[in-house]
Formats: C-alpha cells, structure tokens, sequence
C-alpha cells in the first residue's frame, strides 16, 4: 500500500513539473508580448500572436489571433501548402517548342516557330542548373538543327495564349510591379521576368545608366534619378508598366554604393523569349524572316497563332518540391503568382489569380477553416490589401505536418533566429510563421505578426518576443 501511494505520489509530482516547465515559457511571452505592445514603435500598429501545441493544434497563447491583418510573405506558407495539396509535390510544368508549316528539302521553314508556355516560371532561370537561360537556348538550337531548319520564313512567336493577358494581380501597387519583385506571372515566363540595370553614382555627373544585363534593344529607359548622399544606398523605382516598351527610373542612387545595381520586371516575357531564340538563331547563321512576336500581338493585329503541325521538344521544369524550396527560401513572388493560377488552371477553370483564390478559399474550407478569415488577392502577399488571421494561417501549418508532403515543406522554411519561420516584410509590416522544437523537445507552430509598426528594427523586437519560448 505505501508503494502505492509513493508511485501516485512521484506520478502527481512528475505532472506537476511538466506543467510547470510547459507554465514558464507562456508566462514569458505574457510578458514579452506586453513589452512589445509598450514600445513606442507599436504605438499605434496592431500585433498578433498565435502559438500552438504541434502535436495536438490546442492554442497555447493567442492574442489578436482572429483579426484578419495584411500578412506579407507570410501568405507563402497558405500558397505553398495549397500547391502541395493539390498539384502534388512530383508535378511538374511543360514547355513545347513546335512549328507551323512544314520544312522545305533545303532547311527552309515555310511556317513559324512557336514556344508555347505551360506556366512555368523557371523557364531560363539561374535557380536550377538545366533551367538556365544558356541551357533552354542551346536545347532549342540542337532541336531546330535537328529538323534540319536551316531559315525561316515567318517569326518566332512567343504564346502566351493560356492565360490569358492580365498579369498583374490586382491590390498590386504601381511603385511595385516595374521592379522585379513585382514582376507578373505569364503562361510564358521568361528568366523569372526579370533584367538587371546596372547604375553608377558621382556628384559630378549625377546617377548613370551603366547598361542592362541582357541588353535590351527594344526598351528605352527614361533615368530620373538622382545622385544620393554617400551611405544612403539604393532608393530606386522602376516604373515600367506590362507589355510597355518604355521605362522610367526614379528615386535615388548613393554616391560610391558598391551594389551594381537594380533589377526591374521585364514589360513582355513572352516577347522576351521569343527575341532570345530568335536573336541566338540569327547569330548562328539561322535567319528569321519576320522577327520574334507573340501570341497577344498577333491577337491585337486580328491574327492567331498558327496551327502547330510538328512539335520539336517539350521541356519539364524542376519539380514542385524544387519549386517551393526557392519559392519560400528566397520569397520568389513570382512562384507564389504562378502556383496560384496554376491550382486553378489544373482544376478545370480559366488561369486567372480570382480563379487561384477561390480555388484555395474552398480547398481550406473543406479542411474546416473559415473562408471569412483568409481574405486573398493574391499568391505571394504582396498586395497590402490581403488579410488573413494567424488562427487560419496556423491551423494550415498544423494540418500540413500531417501530409506526406511536409518534409519538403518544412526543409523550404528558412531559419531565423533559431526558429523555421517564413518571414514577410512590406510596408509597415513584418511577420513571422512556422515551426519551433525547444530544447526539451516541445513543438510550436508560431504566428507573430505586426502592422502599422513605426521606425526600423522592428524584427529583433519580434524575436525577443519569440525568444520566451527557448
């Protein structure tokens, strides 16, 4: 009987003790979150904070956890979540090089060459070796060489068709979509939509255009800017509107800043790629009659691609894993603008970022969230106007440790401060989500996230709010 009651008596102590030990980490937070709330920069933003038991989803700690706030790059987590779900982590997108007409005994194309876009946005990126822009072109070359294309009579047409024209998700903001994080998704992308402007700053001669990295002949680049004090950096803009040919560079550029320069969003990928191929063709002695075009200017001219009579060579992308690694690694909005479309373009409807959101809205539905707490305009959080509450966002981080997918989920999320979290920065705003395992093996999902914050610096006080939980 007394051993009896000393095995009750050691198995209440040993409750007791991980309640306690579970107790100190939230009573911090309690107290970090409050610090946090009384600093001047969060004088009049607004903070929410959701922390949850891993294992079993109960809410240790939430505080504004139901009010929906801008999310920033945050928003990732949902969108890669969604793709995974959906589109499954082997799949992958396709790109055919084709050709109308037929080919004469001589190497002449009586027709035109057609690239036509399934969606990839690694298309000639620099991410993955067998994307690259180098390695997509010479593959097309030794395709053509093969069908024994020796000059074409027609162009080369970039077709853009599948998705229609409308690339720029709306709640995006005009300072944003001329620079490369705002570059917008097509079904034809082309090197992540993106060319470098290389610049150089003297108090004698003001800001200088250096050159583009390609060089862009059929761009003209109106520079605006103006020399900055020594320290101060990059401040510039590029406004360049989609399908424009003209751009305009404003703000500032530091005096002696040693960076290179900016990337901006390139106006037409699919234009792009078709003026590459073509441009490569030409140099190798493979002459173009009419040039590159795409599918939207030939639409805009009354006319339609033409019929495909021969395909040369389909190129599949890096896997979704692959994708997502990048996408939420690097915080690639043009991933996140893509995987939107795409969810819904492979369930049947039209390619379009409406069609992506309500897509995910009736996919989290099903898995119990409220639609009314994720209000999504677009894929990757740079729209302000999104808003999505930390109670939907970690309950999509909790379901998504059950799926089969979740380690490659997981490996995607960069560290900070110790901890997997996806980071999201816009104006104004900063936040943190993802995952935790303290040093005594207890798992956290963790939502922080904070608006209207003022000044600079603001992440280190995030974390040390975050810092209760080690």
């Amino acid at each position: 009987m007394k051993q009896t009651k000393s095995l009750i008596l050691s198995f209440l102590l040993a409750l007791s003790f991980q309640a306690a030990s579970a107790q100190a980490p939230l009573q911090k937070l309690e107290q970090a979150y409050n610090t946090l709330n009384k600093d001047p920069q969060a004088r009049y933003a607004i903070t929410t904070l959701l922390v949850l038991d891993a294992r079993s989803g109960k809410t240790l700690f939430g505080r504004n956890e139901n009010i929906g706030i801008s999310t920033a790059s945050t928003l990732k987590t949902i969108t890669s979540a969604t793709a995974f779900s959906i589109l499954g982590k082997d799949f992958q997108y396709q790109t055919t090089l084709a050709y109308s007409g037929s080919v004469s005994a001589d190497g002449t194309l009586n027709g035109d060459l057609v690239i036509i876009g399934g969606g990839d946005p690694t298309l000639g990126s620099w991410r993955y070796d067998q994307t690259k822009e180098n390695v997509i072109l010479q593959q097309w070359v030794a395709t053509i060489r093969k069908a024994g294309i020796k000059k074409i009579n027609g162009s080369v047409i970039g077709d853009d068709s599948a998705w229609g024209t409308q690339s720029t998700p709306e709640g995006w903001i005009w300072q944003d979509i001329g620079n490369y994080y705002g570059a917008g998704p097509s079904a034809l992308s082309w090197r992540e939509n993106q060319f470098d402007i290389h610049l150089r700053a003297k108090s004698s001669d003001g800001v200088t255009i250096l050159k583009t990295i390609p060089t862009m002949p059929y761009l003209t680049i109106v520079n605006e800017l103006q020399a900055g004090a020594a320290g101060t950096g990059d401040n510039v803009y590029a406004f360049l509107p989609p399908y424009s040919n003209l751009a305009y560079l404003r703000g500032s550029w530091g005096i002696g800043f040693d960076k290179s320069g900016i990337s901006a969003a390139l106006p037409d990928p699919a234009y792009d790629a078709a003026f590459r191929l073509q441009d490569t063709l030409q140099r190798l002695g493979i002459s173009t009659q009419n040039g590159s075009t795409t599918a939207r200017l030939l639409k805009a001219e009354g006319k339609n691609v033409p019929a495909i009579s021969q395909k040369l060579a389909t190129i599949s992308s890096p896997s979704l894993s692959e994708i997502i690694y990048w996408f939420n690694r690097r915080s690639v909005n043009l991933y996140g603008e893509h995987l939107l479309r795409t969810i819904a373009w492979k369930t049947g409807k039209a390619a379009t970022t409406r069609n992506g959101v309500q897509t995910e809205l009736n996919f989290w539905a099903g898995k119990g969230i409220d639609k009314n707490s994720m209000n999504i305009l677009d894929g990757s959080g740079l729209s302000p106007a999104t808003r999505v509450t930390a109670s939907a966002m970690g309950s999509v981080l909790f379901q998504a440790q059950q799926e089969e997918w979740f380690p490659e989920y997981y490996k995607s999320l960069p560290e900070y401060n110790g901890m997997k979290l996806k980071s999201g920065t816009i104006n104004d705003v900063s936040a943190y989500a993802g995952y935790y395992t303290d040093p005594a093996g207890r798992k956290y999902i963790i939502v922080i996230n904070i608006n209207n914050y003022t000044g600079s610096g603001i992440r280190n006080k995030l974390f040390q709010v975050l810092d209760a939980l080690k």
